[in-house]
């Protein structure tokens, strides 16, 4: 099949690209050209922007069989969407997120009829009125998938703070989590998700359906915090702080703790393996990390020590929890 990406070089989407290329379909990824990314060969690249009406216009004139929307983050971005590709393709697949997913402390094993309803977070929010938007639309073929927390090149950061973690470790800087850090979360690499991702292209049963795809397995943000430590070859310092504390230092944290974060969540992945058939993913921490710190590794030699400018607010959360004592 012909097959369009728009992103195509991202966290999860250039995986996606290796694996629908393996696969034997023809693919164009549309995206500005800036971000770093190797594609295969054969891939034909479309340099453009979303915001330019008249570029992005053209893509519809074109009829890819399957158009994979990965940097859709606000319903205007797919009600452009639905006016470019509306009866010019076979499959729109738009790419959500689990954090769509309403969240409780009762409703930790999570399937596709659990309610997308998460507000608190423009994130979230911005991803349930894409899909409203779509799920309105008339003569365009949807698929909706939502990938968990996916990781490649990015650490794992509850306050989605990134490499910031990675350079407080090598610094021996105490690292912040909220509670008690046991919480279950899932994380699945993206050449994982790639597999039943591109399984998905040009099946008729999916038309019309909402996929989330996962590993089956959780691990608890300690673990996660400490398993990146061992990667660089140190001892994580990790300070348990109330999320309610937290947001007392910085507001807009809430949103990414009390609608996502806090909650142990674990996936039930059986509708998607329904229709793709069985895939597996990797269970092994290290293995899950190896590429997020390798990556990592590499941003330090390329760049050295980085000191993020929220570090000096970490320091005296960290300093004070510390002082009346870790829960």
């Amino acid at each position: 099949m012909n097959i369009l990406f728009i992103g195509g070089t991202g966290q999860i989407s250039l995986p996606c690209v290796y694996e629908a290329i393996k696969a034997g379909h023809q693919v164009s990824v549309f995206n500005r050209g800036q971000t770093a990314g190797v594609l295969p060969d054969g891939v034909i690249s479309i340099v453009g922007d979303m915001d330019d009406d008249v570029a992005y216009g053209k893509l519809g004139a074109l009829k890819f069989d399957v158009v994979c929307q990965f940097m859709a983050f606000t319903a205007a971005q797919v009600e452009k969407d639905i006016r470019v590709f509306a009866g010019n393709t076979e499959q729109y697949i738009l790419i959500s997120s689990t954090a769509a997913y309403r969240k409780s402390g009762d409703n930790y094993f999570v399937n596709e009829t659990t309610p997308t309803v998460n507000p608190g977070w423009p994130y979230s929010e911005g991803k349930i009125e894409s899909e409203a938007a779509l799920k309105a639309s008339q003569n365009l073929p949807w698929t909706i998938v939502r990938p968990a927390h996916t990781v490649r090149t990015n650490l794992p950061a509850m306050l989605s703070e990134g490499d910031v973690v990675g350079h407080r470790l090598l610094a021996g800087k105490p690292i912040l989590v909220a509670g008690d850090g046991l919480v279950v979360w899932t994380m699945t690499r993206s050449v994982d998700f790639a597999v039943p991702f591109v399984r998905i292209f040009g099946k008729t049963q999916a038309i019309g359906e909402d996929y989330h795809i996962s590993s089956d397995r959780g691990y608890t943000w300690n673990a996660m915090y400490e398993a990146v430590a061992k990667g660089l070859g140190i001892e994580a310092n990790l300070v348990h702080v109330p999320a309610d504390t937290l947001i007392k230092y910085e507001p807009e944290w809430a949103g990414r703790l009390f609608c996502d974060k806090i909650w142990n969540t674990l996936l039930d992945n059986r509708k998607i393996k329904n229709l793709v058939g069985n895939f597996t993913c990797s269970e092994d921490l290290d293995e899950v990390l190896a590429d997020s710190i390798m990556n990592f590794k590499a941003r330090v030699k390329a760049d050295g020590a980085q000191v993020g400018d929220i570090e000096s607010l970490m320091d005296r959360i960290a300093q004070e929890q510390m002082a009346l004592g870790s829960i």
